[in-house]
């Protein structure tokens, strides 16, 4: 029986196979037109289904077999062109709508349980009394201990406006009680957070281009401009991936006259092509401006940061940005499946390109790497200034970010500070406000004797690059001629952690301590803190601004 439907399911793909090549083949049949080419390499790629649909050794899914070649296929054009299969449509939403339907937490696996590792403020999660340290043990009474993280966060998320009951052991109290929660639209604001770095300057971090992102902006730059004393607006496009157009120029809107023209899209075909001007009256047009930028910022960063830049509206700080010119639309393909196809590539006012094309000269992060001087334009601004294409956008300042010891990513990496953290979190009821709270000697200490029982590469990057050289010394068989030369270097080099823990004490406890305040304070009172430390941030206090 599963052999007569696989067949019969393969015969329906074989009559629609046939349609799509009579639609295609409208020339000669036999002619190497494009056409024929294209129904050619459909009815073989049918073939070849049917045959390992009938021969091949073991059972074969063949509608997960045409996925798998679909997703290879969109990935041998671009990386940002994406097949989502119909049970992925949340993804669609959370893209668009910065939204998902659930509860407002996330959870990662620990021993038999599901841990709580953050609480999204204002989330119905928050609203229900979780907090981070929690612990799942069951979900609509189904017992988590044998269910992958995957399926338990599935299981969290659901429709706004149903029920999911969970029965949780508390961090506080340790009591086990059964909550059920109402899932709501859980939503992700484009703008994180908003206040003052200092007397005169006002600050907006903006991590995203979702529907009523611009909004949002709008009224808290209204909010801000209402201290008379506000002389600058730093606006913070650091780690900002991007996201919908319509949105980007909006924000560019609020800073340049009405009418003024943003962005253009340029496509293989002309009804791909699109010129985006501003439609509002602007909010401020002579606020100086300075717009954070890193390897992180992509796509709709990069309109507004280079808009801004070409219209001579702001000065660009940080480093460049990632280098994705390429404009998406989400297209339906039937059965609710949808693809997030390129349509063109867009353009700044003086007519740049960010995007770069070889995908292959890449840096680690994916951002653009090298591009060589001779294969970069040179663009003039609104005032004449010259800028360049060749992949992502150049600040007018660079402030490189500070250096962060390799064994602070090792403690993020390895959860020490999280679970620390929520330890903290859990003896401590109340804490300072964001901007004053701090740990005491004697609780970096407490931390010290914690994370040294833990499990993580302490090692310096010296000392990394050191164990390399041994390995290679024993490889090439010369370590015994170097032997105690290289012990005199692990004397000096090679710590314990502990006392890397305290070597590195200054920094460690910076991120020790903006960890904790996201316990209390969620994520707007993380930037808060942050912000007391942030080197890109206090340097840019101190640059001489071009516009």
């Amino acid at each position: 029986m599963y052999f007569y439907h696989k067949i019969k399911n393969m015969n329906r793909l074989k009559s629609l196979c046939i349609i799509l090549i009579a639609s295609l083949i409208a020339t000669q049949a036999y002619s190497q037109s494009k056409s024929f080419r294209t129904g050619r390499s459909l009815d073989v790629q049918y073939s070849v289904l049917r045959e390992l649909a009938m021969f091949y050794v073991d059972s074969v899914e063949v509608d997960k077999l045409i996925e798998t070649g679909i997703v290879a296929m969109l990935e041998s054009l671009d990386p940002y062109t994406v097949y989502i299969p119909a049970e992925d449509q949340e993804s669609v939403e959370l893209m668009t709508t910065g939204s998902y339907g659930g509860v407002g937490a996330t959870v990662r696996k620990k021993g038999t349980g599901v841990l709580v590792s953050e609480i999204y403020e204002n989330s119905p999660a928050a609203n229900a009394g979780l907090v981070a340290g929690d612990i799942i043990l069951k979900i609509d009474g189904k017992s988590v201990a044998d269910l992958n993280i995957d399926t338990c966060s599935a299981r969290m998320r659901g429709r706004a406006g149903s029920q999911v009951r969970f029965m949780v052991q508390r961090l506080r109290g340790g009591d086990t009680t059964e909550v059920t929660i109402t899932r709501d639209k859980v939503h992700f604001p484009d703008v994180a957070y908003s206040g003052f770095v200092n007397d005169t300057t006002g600050y907006i971090r903006l991590t995203g281009f979702t529907i009523g992102g611009s909004r949002d902006f709008r009224r808290d730059l209204i909010e801000l401009k209402k201290n008379q004393s506000m002389k600058r607006l730093f606006i913070d496009l650091r780690g900002n991936g991007g996201g919908l157009l319509d949105e980007a120029v909006n924000i560019v809107s609020m800073f340049v006259p009405k009418g003024t023209k943003v962005v253009s899209a340029r496509g293989r075909y002309k009804q791909a092509d699109m010129e985006y001007f501003t439609k509002d009256e602007p909010v401020d047009t002579t606020l100086s401006l300075v717009v954070l930028v890193n390897s992180g910022s992509a796509s709709s960063s990069e309109i507004v940061a280079g808009a801004l830049q070409d219209l001579d509206r702001a000065t660009i700080v940080g480093t460049r940005t990632y280098g994705k010119g390429l404009v998406q639309a989400i297209r339906d393909v039937g059965y609710n499946n949808k693809i997030k196809l390129t349509t063109a590539k867009y353009y700044t006012p003086s007519g740049r390109c960010v995007q770069a094309i070889d995908y292959s000269q890449r840096n680690e992060d994916g951002s653009v790497g090298n591009i060589p001087d001779s294969l970069k334009k040179a663009f003039k601004t609104l005032k004449g200034r010259t800028v360049y294409d060749g992949g992502g956008i150049t600040p007018d300042i660079a402030i490189e970010p500070q250096a962060i010891p390799r064994i602070v990513l090792s403690l993020i990496y390895g959860e020490v500070l999280m679970d620390y953290s929520i330890i903290y979190f859990k003896n401590h009821p109340s804490i300072a406000q964001p901007k004053d709270f701090t740990l005491t000697d004697k609780e970096y200490e407490e931390f010290v004797s914690f994370a040294a029982t833990k499990e993580f590469d302490g090692r310096s990057a010296s000392e990394v690059e050191l164990d390399k050289l041994i390995t290679t010394l024993k490889q090439e068989s010369r370590y015994d001629e170097v032997k105690n030369e290289i012990a005199g270097l692990e004397k000096n080099v090679k710590l314990t952690k502990e006392q890397m823990l305290r070597r590195d004490a200054a920094t460690i406890k910076t991120f020790l301590e903006e960890e904790i305040v996201n316990r209390y304070y969620f994520e707007r009172g993380q930037i808060e803190s942050i912000l007391r430390n942030d080197y890109q941030v206090k340097k840019a206090l101190d640059v001489k601004l071009i516009y």
